[in-house]
């Protein structure tokens, strides 16, 4: 058997590299409204720093704008922040159909930042699920940080 690989849509590639540039501008610059126009009405995101910013968050979960809206607006006012530096490669990856993938490496050149991975779904031009993964060194800043307000 041999797997053939089908050639890439040309429009989901642009859709992936607008994505790809737009996200990362919109959320250095702390353009909470403009990075929730790049999501779907009923996108979901996942990231373990909602419960961080969160105090009652019982998950990591976000469903639609009502709920991603305070998310990017609460992370907009934490920032400047020394461990984003917004250090990137600006190489991204894609299955070619649904998935963008990029990383945020710890080792930046001015210094380690706090490292993830994005993997987002993408439909007709907009996010419609987004998974941020974090890498051990930003892990063990978030479970500092949890143990610290625990304490409190």
């Amino acid at each position: 058997m041999t797997l053939q690989r089908q050639p890439y849509d040309d429009a989901f590639l642009a859709d992936c590299a607008r994505i790809h540039e737009q996200w990362h501008e919109r959320a250095k610059a702390r353009d909470s409204e403009g990075l929730l126009a790049l999501y779907a009405e009923d996108a979901v995101l996942e990231t373990p720093l909602v419960q961080a910013i969160f105090d009652r968050s019982e998950s990591g979960v976000l469903r639609g704008h009502r709920e991603i809206r305070p998310f990017f607006e609460e992370g907009a006012r934490r920032r400047p922040n020394a461990l984003v530096r917004w250090h990137r490669t600006g190489k991204w990856l894609t299955d070619g159909e649904r998935l963008l993938v990029w990383e945020y490496p710890r080792q930046a050149p001015d210094g380690d930042q706090v490292d993830l991975v994005e993997v987002m779904e993408i439909a007709d031009g907009l996010i419609r699920h987004h998974r941020i993964y974090w890498g051990w060194f930003g892990t063990a800043l978030v479970t500092r940080s949890a143990a610290e307000k625990a304490a409190r």
